[in-house]
């Protein structure tokens, strides 16, 4: 386990961000507010493509990254 900056995430796995329409987006950020913790994101790196891959919890870390995008978050590199 490790914490990554959700603007590196972003940065390192080239996707875009989602927006608060998203539906798992919004549940997530609900669950912030409440104070509930999210789950880590499982990440993983593709040497081919050069860019980090996410291979669980992009809806999570978009709606991190909408309250801070500086905000530390745990990840599993496998």
């Amino acid at each position: 386990m490790t914490t990554l900056a959700a603007k590196d995430i972003f940065r390192a796995s080239g996707v875009s961000l989602l927006g608060v329409s998203n539906s798992h987006v919004e549940k997530d950020r609900a669950r912030i507010t409440r104070g509930k913790k999210l789950s880590p994101l499982l990440l993983f790196r593709n040497p081919d493509q050069g860019r980090l891959v996410i291979a669980d919890g992009y809806h999570r870390l978009c709606a991190v990254y909408m309250f801070d995008e500086d905000a530390m978050i745990p990840c599993k590199i496998v």
